[in-house]
């Protein structure tokens, strides 16, 4: 005999499924979002590609800079009548480039960031003096070197800074296109926003290689610069001390 029982194929709810694929995952989205771990090893991971993007950045913004520089210092060479596929000169451009981007690398540095965490909490009110810090700077107006040395002095209000930072202060800003005069500046405002102490004295002497190499051609010519702030400026008989200990043994 026959079966008379009729067979209807399985169909699955379709509300069924999509209850179960919300249960996954919702339930996968609580595993990720308690997880402390992971997530702190996403921000990790986020925060060091973010990191190697900038790096990126910054290296491919100074291969432009460099290849630009490089173009440039080829069209000057010809402009002086210089045959640019020779020898002697084929490098010539991309040396320049490099030796005018370390001359100005001060441009890509900041004061922030030279300083770190090398300001001290010390109870101490007494001068600090760094003399004849060397200095190598570019003058704007010709494009060639200015060489000497900086004094700076300060006193502390209950505050000091890690002391090769003050050369670090002056190697940023004298890598840069410079007169004198303003550098000397630049130096002691910085120190001042840095630390605020009582006082900032900044002397700088140089020779000047547009004096010496063109021009009036005078060999043993200096310039002498000075910038004081605060306590150095008002009081004749601290800034009559920063410039004894400062100018002894000369």
């Amino acid at each position: 005999m026959c079966d008379s029982r009729i067979t209807t194929p399985f169909v699955p709810d379709p509300n069924m499924e999509l209850e179960q694929k919300l249960r996954k995952l919702t339930t996968t989205t609580v595993v990720t979002i308690n997880s402390g771990d992971n997530v702190s090893e996403l921000k990790e991971t986020d925060s060091e590609k973010e990191t190697e993007r900038e790096q990126d950045n910054t290296i491919c913004k100074e291969e432009q800079i460099k290849s630009a520089l490089q173009e440039n210092y080829k069209g000057i060479l010809k402009g002086l009548g210089e045959d640019t596929s020779r020898q002697g000169l084929l490098r010539t451009p991309e040396r320049a480039a490099k030796a005018m981007m370390f001359f100005t690398k001060g441009y890509r540095e900041n004061i922030k960031d030279a300083l770190n965490d090398a300001i001290f909490d010390e109870d101490h009110d007494d001068m600090v003096i760094v003399k004849d810090i060397e200095m190598f700077s570019l003058c704007e107006h010709h494009l060639v070197p200015f060489i000497g040395k900086v004094s700076i002095g300060y006193l502390p209000n209950k505050r000091v800074l890690g002391l090769s930072k003050l050369a670090r202060i002056v190697e940023i800003y004298s890598r840069r296109l410079q007169v004198q005069e303003r550098l000397t500046k630049q130096i002691a405002v910085a120190i001042t926003e840095a630390i605020q102490p009582s006082g900032v004295g900044v002397v700088i002497e140089a020779t000047h290689m547009c004096m010496v190499m063109r021009g009036v051609q005078k060999l043993n010519s200096k310039t002498v610069t000075s910038t004081m702030l605060g306590v150095f400026r008002e009081d004749p008989k601290t800034r009559e001390e920063f410039l004894t200990l400062t100018c002894s043994g000369r």
